[in-house]
C-alpha cells in the first residue's frame, strides 16, 4: 500500500469528490481517478475507489429515493449491463485511450452545440429506447473502463428536459446500479485487494459526508444555472478526455 503522505491527502480529496458527485454535483466525481493517478496507476486507482463509490451510492440513493424518471431508468437498467459486459469481455484487448478519445469528441461536440444555441427553445425530446440503449451501453462501458460514464449519460439525458432533482436522482440510481454491476468483474480482474478495501473503508467517511454537502449545493443552485454548469463541466471533462486519449 502507498505510504506517501501526499497520496493519502490526494485519496481523501478524491473520495470527497466521489461523495460530492453522488450528492448530485455535475461530473465532479470524474476527477477522482485522475487525482489518484498522480500517485498510482489509473487501474489501481479505479479499483481502490470502487468500494468508495458503492458506499457513497447508499447515501445518494437515500437522498434521491423519490426523484427519478421511471422510463429513463427502465431503459438504463437494460443498457448499462450491456456496456459493463462488453467492457469486461474486452478488458484485455481494447485500447482504452481510443475509447476515451471518441467519448471526449462526442461530449465536446454536444456541449458546444448547447452552448452556442443557449436560447433555443422547443419541445423536449421523449426518452427513446434506441438512443437510450446506445448511450446507456456506452455509459456502462466507459464507467467500467475508468469510472467516466457521465458524458454519454449526459448526451442522452440533457435534451430530455428533466427537472433538476429528477435528472440528478435518475443519474444517482443508474450509476449506483452500474457500480454494483462492476464489483464482480473488478474482483475477477484483480483490481481489488485486502489493503485497498481497508483504505477504502477509511475513505468512505469523507466520501459519505460529502454526499450530503453535494445534495445541499444542488438544492440551492437555481435550475437554469445548474444545467449551465453541467454543460460547461461536460465540455471541460470532454476536452480532458480528448487530451488523455490523444496523448495516452
Amino acid at each position: 500500500m502507498e505510504t506517501d503522505p501526499g497520496f493519502f491527502i490526494a485519496a481523501v480529496i478524491a473520495a470527497s469528490c466521489v461523495g460530492l458527485g453522488k450528492g448530485g454535483l455535475p461530473v465532479i466525481a470524474m476527477i477522482s481517478v485522475p487525482i489518484l493517478a498522480l500517485f498510482i496507476s489509473p487501474i489501481a486507482a479505479a479499483g481502490l475507489l470502487l468500494p468508495v463509490y458503492l458506499v457513497s451510492d447508499v447515501f445518494g440513493l437515500w437522498a434521491y429515493r423519490r426523484e427519478f424518471d421511471r422510463t429513463v431508468l427502465k431503459i438504463l437498467l437494460v443498457a448499462l449491463p450491456i456496456g459493463v459486459g462488453v467492457g469486461w469481455a474486452t478488458a484485455r484487448i481494447v485500447d482504452e485511450h481510443i475509447v476515451t478519445l471518441l467519448i471526449g469528441i462526442v461530449g465536446a461536440v454536444f456541449a458546444l452545440n448547447l452552448l452556442l444555441r443557449p436560447n433555443e427553445t422547443g419541445p423536449k425530446k421523449e426518452p427513446r429506447w434506441l438512443g437510450g440503449l446506445f448511450w446507456g451501453a456506452m455509459s456502462g462501458f466507459t464507467s467500467f473502463v475508468s469510472h467516466s460514464g457521465g458524458p454519454p449519460y449526459q448526451v442522452w439525458t440533457l435534451p430530455l428536459g428533466l427537472p433538476k432533482g429528477v435528472y440528478v436522482g435518475t443519474q444517482v440510481i443508474a450509476f449506483a446500479y452500474v457500480n454494483a454491476l462492476k464489483l464482480v468483474p473488478y474482483a475477477a480482474l484483480g483490481t481489488l485487494s485486502v489493503d485497498n478495501l481497508k483504505l477504502a473503508a477509511f475513505l468512505a467517511i469523507p466520501a459519505s459526508l460529502s454526499v450530503f454537502a453535494g445534495v445541499y449545493l444542488v438544492r440551492i443552485i437555481p435550475e437554469k444555472a445548474f444545467f449551465k454548469v453541467i454543460t460547461w463541466a461536460l465540455l471541460l471533462v470532454s476536452l480532458k478526455l480528448i487530451y488523455d486519449g490523444a496523448t495516452g
